[in-house]
């Protein structure tokens, strides 16, 4: 039996809501309509800002209930532009913001907010969410989960696939003999960041600031270095490792290089930790998806 069901996608990156309308039954989910619902700035710069310092128990809560009403003003956005009736609506799927994510550590978890209770109570939908934590309890990652979606997407597919997911983070699932999936390392996060710091911008808009730069292999081999990197899978990460603190301390041996320079290298890591993953996997076809895509 087909059914209606909302999903709510809020990345590493904090760029936009991205709220979807599935058709799904057991055997096809097919896309009805989407929308992007612009992320509120106060409430993206508060994240960063707890993300990259100390925060409260106070703040903790109260960014749980900005972001529960941002998601459900981003369904009620799409319901209304769509004109849906929302008793038609099996539920909504919201895995949330995440904050923090540590499943190595000595007593694992991962952080996502977001409240579901705020999203049902405004939008009468119920709402499933905490998608992430069983998982780890189980003594998994807890992320990627893309990879689950790429198996039921791509089954009819006979070759091997290796579907790469460039957000803020980057991606891969791989598919053939079952389905394996893990993070190779930064998407566009860094990119952002160095972007941000450096022009006042959000992001590189078609990567053309790092097309005006050069790289530099020295700097290159020293991202590399991070032991992330050499880690076999499963493996997952986030902003709790590659964030501005991770940037600016690789940084201090090289402090005679561009900024722009600096923006070249930082796409070569993403593309070099990602195409470094894709050989491993001896693939037949590769899909890339994500917002790191667009850039040319």
């Amino acid at each position: 039996m087909k059914e209606l069901y909302i999903g709510l996608m809020s990345g590493t990156s904090l760029d936009g809501v991205d709220v979807v309308l599935c058709e799904i039954d057991a055997a096809k989910c097919e896309l009805l309509t989407s929308m992007e619902y612009p992320f509120d700035k106060a409430l993206k710069k508060d994240i960063l800002r707890m993300i990259n310092g100390e925060t409260t128990l106070k703040e903790l809560g109260q960014v749980d209930h900005r972001l529960g009403l941002l998601f459900a003003n981003a369904v009620n956005a799409l319901i209304a532009q769509e004109q849906i009736d929302c008793s038609e609506i099996k539920a909504i799927g919201s895995h949330g913001q995440t904050l923090w994510h540590e499943p190595d550590a000595d007593h694992p978890f991962s952080m996502q907010l977001g409240d579901a209770n705020v999203i049902t109570t405004k939008t009468d939908i119920q709402c499933v969410a905490d998608f992430r934590r069983k998982d780890i309890a189980l003594g998994g990652q807890g992320a990627p989960f893309a990879p689950a979606f790429h198996q039921f997407l791509f089954k009819e597919l006979k070759s091997s696939v290796a579907v790469v997911n460039v957000g803020g983070m980057a991606n891969i699932t791989l598919l053939g003999d079952g389905v394996t999936g893990y993070d190779t390392g930064p998407g566009n996060v860094l990119l952002d960041l160095w972007i941000e710091k450096e022009q006042g911008k959000t992001y590189d808009s078609d990567g053309a600031w790092a097309k005006s730069g050069r790289e530099d292999e020295k700097l290159l081999d020293d991202f590399l270095s991070d032991p992330y990197f050499s880690k076999e899978p499963p493996k997952s990460t986030g902003r709790e490792l590659f964030n501005r603190e991770w940037l600016l301390g690789m940084l201090k041996k090289h402090v005679e290089i561009r900024a722009q320079d600096v923006q070249a290298t930082l796409l070569e890591l993403s593309v070099q930790s990602i195409a470094n993953e894709v050989k491993k996997s001896k693939c037949e076809l590769l899909l890339v998806c994500g917002g790191g895509a667009k850039n040319s």
